[in-house]
C-alpha cells in the first residue's frame, strides 16, 4: 500500500466503454480510487453498489469515484449494466496501476497461496496527493466510510 502524503501514480487505462482515462483529467477534484479483485463477486458487487447508491453524495462533495480491477473492458461493461453503476471502472489486465499502487499481493484462501488484488481504497486530493489509504477494507462498509472521509 502506498503511504499518505505521496503523489498518486499516473494512470492511463480504458474504462468500461473502452475510453482511456488518466488521473490527470481529475485534477481539481477529489478521487476515491478503489481497487477490487473481481467483477460480479459478492463482496465486489456490494462495494460497487454501495458506491453507486452514494454516488450523487460524492459528486456533491466534489469527489469522483473510480473502480479498478484486472477484469476486461467487456467484463466491466456487463458489471456496469447489470448493476447500473454510474461511475468509471478501469480495466487493468496488465496490472499497471494495480502494481503502481502496491495492491498486487500474496493472498491465502483455504490454505492455498496465490497472487491477487488486495481490496484497497485511496482518497486522492485535488492536487493528486494521497490523503487516505486503507487496505483493511470491508466491502460493504467502504462506500459509507469513504463518504465520511471526503
Amino acid at each position: 500500500m502506498l503511504e499518505v502524503g505521496v503523489k498518486a501514480p499516473a494512470i492511463e487505462l480504458p474504462d468500461q466503454n473502452g475510453v482511456i482515462h488518466t488521473l490527470e483529467e481529475y485534477k481539481g477534484k477529489k478521487v476515491i480510487l478503489y481497487f477490487y479483485p473481481k467483477d460480479n463477486t459478492p463482496g465486489c458487487t456490494k462495494q460497487a453498489c454501495g458506491f453507486a447508491q452514494r454516488y450523487p453524495q460524492f459528486l456533491e462533495k466534489g469527489a469522483e469515484v473510480i473502480g479498478i480491477s484486472k477484469d476486461s473492458v467487456a467484463s466491466h461493461k456487463r458489471f456496469e449494466e447489470k448493476y447500473s453503476l454510474p461511475f468509471t471502472i478501469l480495466s487493468d489486465p496488465e496490472l499497471k496501476a494495480i502494481q503502481a499502487y502496491d495492491v498486487w499481493k500474496e493472498k491465502k484462501n483455504y490454505g492455498k497461496v496465490s497472487m491477487g488484488v488486495v481490496r484497497t481504497t485511496y482518497l486522492i486530493d485535488e492536487e493528486g496527493i494521497i490523503i487516505r489509504a486503507n487496505d483493511k477494507v470491508k466491502a460493504a462498509d467502504d462506500p459509507e466510510r469513504m463518504l465520511g472521509e471526503v
